[in-house]
């Protein structure tokens, strides 16, 4: 059974160490529990602390008492507690030496169902079209990874957002991690993102901030932390030198997980912050979606590569063709599958098509990089693409 007051305890600790985790998690692991903490007694305490730990006095009976009716409330509005000594706690957040003493959770899974192989895909609010087509690929190309990974976030506006509604369309589970209490939804224009995510399986909103606390400046720099605690590997798509995505890839680092980079114009301000980091070998720089996969331990065989081709193909080519011509190039990728550096003029033969019918189906799927045509007319998979 779950030991109420354990949680009131470790709820009571968060309020007051919120900014301070460490000391909280020294006094819990001294004492063995949240709860020995406040059994101590004013003299007890100023022997382990000190006479001049300034904590001293929101370490009380009351703040134990009220952080357990602010359960009760929270429970009421579909809002869970976790504490740092619960099973449901995320156990790579665990590793990091600042981990939060606990996390409120909104999400209709419980939370052991999600935390995944996290990977937290961060950048800056003032994203370019070339770090949205990017973020876009590199979560459709995680989207086809056997194994889902969790993608984490924070919420924000640009490449933050926009990871969490791709990974939401691309069938991933995702994560929210919010600045603020887990009764305030910041910033509001992404309210119906968020419920979404908090409505879906797999999915959550998160945060160590206490109910009512506001977004201020300060508070997006702690939540950095939990972000990169919460995934193996963290993915910086565009940022200035200075900003809350190289905070967050610099927190990753130090905790020994990996950490990429998409790489930019020289001149571009959004670019400057990934190439220092590159420069800095902090991070690795993404090269393409295949080298990134195989980088996260994520690469397709061949036989799911080839599983992939009508979902990518109806992702090209949505806007542009009917389904009947898609199926066609759907038909040819998949005889080009079978027998790599088949001549366009067998792949007629092959298909049933005409000449002209076969080429210019082939031209289309090399134009958009699922396939290479050689000198000789031979087709081969663009792997890298495709």
């Amino acid at each position: 059974m779950e030991n109420i007051e354990e949680k009131a305890c470790l709820c009571a600790l968060n309020r007051i160490f919120g900014f301070e985790p460490k000391i909280a998690l020294a006094l819990i692991e001294i004492l063995e529990s949240a709860s020995e903490v406040f059994r101590l007694s004013s003299k007890d305490l100023e022997l382990i602390t000190g006479p001049h730990f300034k904590y001293k006095g929101q370490i009380c009976r009351k703040a134990a008492d009220d952080a357990a009716e602010e359960l009760i409330r929270l429970k009421n509005r579909g809002i869970e507690f976790y504490g740092v000594t619960h099973p449901g706690y995320p156990a790579l957040l665990k590793e990091c030496s600042d981990a939060p003493i606990g996390l409120y959770i909104r999400s209709v899974s419980p939370p052991e169902d999600l935390w995944g192989d996290g990977v937290s895909i961060v950048g800056t609010r003032d994203i370019s079209p070339y770090g949205r087509e990017w973020c876009g690929k590199i979560v459709r190309s995680l989207s086809y990874s056997p194994h889902k990974p969790v993608i984490v976030s924070g919420l924000a506006l640009g490449t933050d957002i926009e990871a969490h509604r791709t990974s939401l369309e691309r069938g991933l589970p995702t994560i929210g991690v919010m600045a603020t209490g887990p009764d305030i939804i910041y910033p509001a224009r992404n309210r119906a993102t968020a419920e979404l995510m908090a409505a879906t399986p797999g999915c959550a909103l998160v945060t160590d901030y206490p109910p009512g606390t506001a977004p201020l400046a300060i508070h997006f720099l702690r939540r950095n932390r939990i972000i990169a605690g919460l995934s193996k590997a963290t993915i910086l798509i565009e940022s200035k030198i200075k900003g809350g995505g190289m905070a967050t890839c610099r927190l990753a680092f130090s905790y020994n997980r990996d950490v990429f980079a998409l790489p930019g114009r020289i001149d571009d301000l959004r670019s400057q912050g990934c190439n220092r980091l590159i420069r800095e070998k902090i991070a690795e720089p993404i090269t393409s979606e295949e080298a990134l996969l195989e980088s996260l331990g994520m690469k397709l065989s061949a036989r799911q590569k080839a599983a992939s081709f009508r979902e990518r193909l109806a992702d090209t080519f949505r806007d542009t063709l009917p389904a009947e011509d898609q199926e066609l190039l759907h038909k040819i990728l998949s005889i080009i599958n079978k027998e790599r550096g088949i001549t366009v003029e067998d792949l007629c033969t092959r298909a049933g098509l005409s000449y002209s019918r076969a080429s210019e189906a082939a031209c289309l799927l090399e134009i958009e990089g699922f396939i290479s045509i050689d000198l000789l007319q031979r087709c081969s998979i663009n792997y890298k693409n495709a």
